[in-house]
């Protein structure tokens, strides 16, 4: 299987190639069924839905992403670009952008786009403008009006209601090629979160895996949903890019089963990479003077949370539970510049290791 097979478009070369084919539909007065758009790394085909002519200087085209091997929640999303012509009368761009329906607008700074605008990224911009710059007529200028019909519902599924993101999704992409499976994305939207806190002068930051966390922290701690940070399975990655920006101290809460791989080194906490719950917890348990027959038990143990109804059978939850926090926070030591206090919770958000070491 090849690698083509693996990857797929990214929203910004979607969106390109529909103000591509509306730009082409006014010039050529005929439905447009493929486009040529220039990436940051190649020139790709993209197959146009539909086309539609609105009158003698203004077009809509619509395309969709095609499935690929990755969840990617925009995949099969509908979107259209709106281009109209206009005379040039000295205008500085000659490539207006701007969002219409489902594109979200900025509402906090920190991030790419400057508060008020679009969040249509800056290299989807930069294709847009590039690709219409070498097909525009000699002395008109373009408006490019990018809009997903299904964007404000598909947003709900994604960072960007945490980012300040209001009213539809971003159009996204760094290279114009979307890589199945790939970290990188994902990476850029969590990391933002870091830049729109430090944007906003938001203290006492609260570092959570995800959605869970941050319910779990929202209903047990004084905190807004503005100080909560999600990591999801890149605990490193944040606390890294968090050392960067001068960020040493925060809290670190979660469930007792995503935070207990920390204790052992396991910086990426997605099942597939490593898991190591079990022999943590082993480990622990065996520290604080725990039998070999309930060792055992705990060794056949499924879950976490079975691990701790046994653990409080033997009256030593909270010390093993406290043992396990100190050894997340030295393990953070060893490898980042970081002050943690760490609190463990289970399902029901009720604390597990007492002082919040």
């Amino acid at each position: 299987m090849t690698d083509e097979n693996y990857t797929g478009v990214t929203t910004g070369t979607v969106a390109t190639a529909c103000s591509l084919a509306a730009l082409d539909c006014i010039l050529e007065s005929q439905d447009i069924a493929c486009v040529k758009v220039k990436t940051p790394k190649k020139t790709l085909d993209i197959i146009i839905d539909s086309c539609q002519k609105l009158s003698s200087f203004k077009a809509c085209a619509a395309a969709h992403k095609n499935p690929y091997n990755d969840p990617d929640v925009t995949v099969d999303l509908a979107i259209v670009a709106t281009v109209e012509l206009f005379d040039d009368n000295g205008e500085d761009s000659k490539v207006i952008i701007t969002g219409g329906k489902g594109i979200g607008k900025i509402t906090k700074p920190g991030l790419q786009i400057p508060v008020g605008e679009y969040a249509i990224n800056p290299i989807p911009r930069q294709m847009i403008q590039k690709n219409i710059e070498n097909n525009l007529p000699r002395g008109k200028i373009a408006k490019v009006t990018i809009s997903i019909p299904e964007g404000e519902k598909i947003a709900k599924k994604t960072m960007n209601p945490k980012l300040g993101i209001v009213g539809g999704i971003s159009v996204l992409g760094t290279t114009g090629i979307a890589r199945s499976m790939s970290s990188d994305a994902y990476k850029n939207s969590i990391v933002a979160q870091l830049d729109v806190a430090i944007a906003s002068d938001i203290s006492d930051l609260v570092f959570v895996p995800g959605n869970i966390g941050e319910k779990l922290a929202l209903k047990q701690l004084n905190v807004s949903k503005a100080q909560i940070i999600q990591t999801g399975n890149f605990v490193g990655f944040m606390f890294e890019e968090a050392e960067k920006r001068g960020i040493k101290k925060f809290t670190f809460f979660g469930h007792l089963g995503k935070l207990v791989k920390i204790a052992g080194g396991i910086f990426d906490t997605k099942h597939a990479v490593a898991d190591g719950r079990r022999e943590i917890m082993i480990t622990h348990a065996a520290l604080c003077g725990c039998d070999l027959e309930h060792i055992k038990r705990l060794y056949d143990s499924k879950t976490t949370e079975d691990m701790l109804s046994i653990l409080d059978e033997m009256g030593v939850s909270k010390e093993v539970l406290n043992s396990i926090a100190l050894a997340i926070k030295e393990r953070c030591k060893q490898r980042f510049d970081l002050d943690l206090n760490v609190i463990l919770v289970d399902m029901e958000g009720n604390y597990l290791n007492d002082n919040f070491i």
